[in-house]
């Protein structure tokens, strides 16, 4: 059972929203937030597997709620799925550095929904491979963006950074399997491992990974 917080100023969208979700196998909603810093209790107290975040939300925005709910050792199975009207780069690029798995539009389909949910719930990055590279490429590039230690890739085989480096360009397990010639199983392995190694929370965070260490290279 996927575990849902929804974070959201809307009353009309956190009922729409759970309506959805609760009628849906498999997920369950936990408990509703209507500003960033009822997010941050909430998941603290719900554990939640996924928390749906509302970019802009009165006492604490959703990028904000997102760095405090994330930076919780305890909260190391959550992910944030952030919510927006705006289908904006800034967002999606905001929402990466607060640490976001994904990111989905308010107006979404309800399949759209459920499968986003799934698929950040499965340690899935919810971006599209055409749009994932220009933006991690930009998060790299941000002259503002304070130092980071570059990651060791020492401890990956030559497989593993072969499989990083698909998953930079924002391959599926799917995609990753067929562009190898390998089974959907070892892809998926692969990827447990490079996590493990990594210490990375899901697949958002090695495909920052991939760009910091130099692995992947902005422009290329």
């Amino acid at each position: 059972m996927i575990r849902v917080l929804l974070a959201d100023d809307q009353t009309l969208v956190r009922t729409g929203f759970g309506v959805l979700l609760d009628r849906t196998d498999g997920i369950e909603v936990v408990g509703e937030a209507a500003d960033g810093a009822e997010a941050v209790a909430a998941a603290r107290e719900l554990r939640p597997d996924v928390v749906l975040m509302d970019v802009r939300m009165p006492a604490m925005d959703g990028l904000e709620a997102t760095r405090h709910i994330l930076s919780d050792p305890a909260a190391s199975a959550t992910r944030v799925l952030m919510l927006t009207t705006f289908d904006l780069d800034e967002y999606v690029f905001e929402a990466l550095r607060a640490g976001a798995s994904g990111f989905l539009l308010k107006d979404a389909g309800a399949d759209e929904l459920r499968r986003a949910v799934r698929v950040v719930a499965a340690g899935e990055a919810l971006l599209s491979p055409s749009v994932t590279r220009r933006l991690i490429a930009r998060f790299v590039a941000e002259p503002e963006q304070p130092a980071r230690v570059a990651p060791s890739l020492d401890e990956l085989t030559d497989r593993e950074r072969e499989v990083l480096v698909l998953v930079a360009g924002g391959l599926s397990n799917a995609e990753i399997a067929q562009r190898l010639v390998i089974t959907h199983a070892t892809a998926k392995t692969h990827l447990s491992r490079i996590l493990l190694k990594l210490g990375a929370r899901d697949r958002a965070q090695l495909v920052m990974l991939a760009y910091e260490s130099g692995l992947v290279r902005v422009g290329a």
